[in-house]
């Protein structure tokens, strides 16, 4: 059973908003349309290739499906919904039509090294059945998609509220930064890797722009952007209750709070630094002095050696 052990949050999450009065219908769409995206796009190829990166081109456009779910489903005030069915799907738009690109430029024919770790954490918590923990893995992101992840996304879009409140201002706000973060760490992580190609040097550690400021700023961003999607939502679950008994709008609160835990423990630990770090370390003989210097995740000064 410790196989299925990922599966168990996402299950739970979308077993909470199945219950739910406002989100039982719209999550039971979602959840169908996510697990059939993810046969189709993710399982299937993994099995017959045995490499989990299709996640990369399943788990983004299942967020541009859960926007257009959000969008068309949900009856609330047009305007906020809009607004963040939008949000989501740009966010999945950018890294999706990216995966595609790789995809086009036969970048997926190799197994990506976030992933390849995945097969020593594995081996060391005794799964031995590779198969089967893809497919474990795989499915557990589209439940994310069904679950924690569309929480947010389905409260605000299900507001008829036609005013805005500061924290719904404050959340945009901190969207809008962190997707621009994201985006242009991308862009000096590219240049750099250019610039170092051009000049053939290989393996040479980016610490330019905001890779000075930590070793993950485009990990450290999505994570904002997720924050800022919470913070957005908590006026529209403040109004849910009443509509919801206690205990039910409680939990939901408490599921907003998990979708940044989640995506946390997500960026860093399962798919994210840590794994990345692991063949960084190997591959690139500075690494080393530049994870004593540079803090991980959360952005701040350099450390002197």
């Amino acid at each position: 059973m410790h196989y299925l052990r990922p599966l168990y949050p996402g299950l739970l999450g979308w077993a909470l908003m199945l219950h739910t009065s406002s989100f039982s219908h719209l999550s039971l769409v979602n959840g169908t349309g996510q697990l059939v995206l993810f046969l189709f796009v993710v399982c299937l190829p993994i099995w017959r290739t045995g490499r989990m990166s299709y996640v990369d081109i399943g788990w983004p456009f299942g967020l541009v499906l859960l926007g257009i779910i959000s969008f068309f489903l949900i009856e609330g005030y047009w305007l906020r919904s809009l607004l963040v069915s939008g949000i989501v799907v740009l966010v999945g738009l950018r890294m999706g039509l990216g995966a595609l690109n790789m995809w086009r430029m036969g970048l997926l024919k190799k197994e990506f090294p976030r992933y390849q770790y995945q097969r020593i954490r594995w081996a060391g918590e005794g799964k031995d059945n590779t198969a089967l923990a893809l497919q474990v893995d795989a499915i557990s992101q589209g439940l994310a998609n069904a679950s924690f992840l569309a929480l947010p996304i389905f409260i605000m879009a299900s507001n008829t509220s036609q005013e805005f409140f500061l924290l719904e201002f404050l959340g945009f706000l901190i969207w809008v930064l962190a997707f621009a973060m994201e985006s242009i760490a991308d862009f000096q992580k590219l240049r750099f890797l250019r610039e170092m190609k051009a000049a053939g040097k290989q393996r040479q550690v980016c610490s330019v722009g905001f890779w000075k400021y930590c070793r993950h700023p485009n990990y450290f961003a999505e994570w904002m952007v997720w924050n800022g999607l919470v913070v957005a939502a908590i006026p529209s679950w403040l109004s849910l209750r009443g509509f919801e008994s206690d205990v039910v709008w409680l939990f939901l609160g408490l599921g907003l709070l998990s979708t940044s835990r989640a995506m946390y423990v997500t960026l860093v630990h399962t798919t994210g630094a840590v794994p990345s770090e692991y063949f960084s370390a190997q591959k690139r003989p500075d690494y080393v002095s530049y994870q004593k210097q540079t803090n991980r995740f959360f952005p701040g000064p350099s450390k002197p050696l």
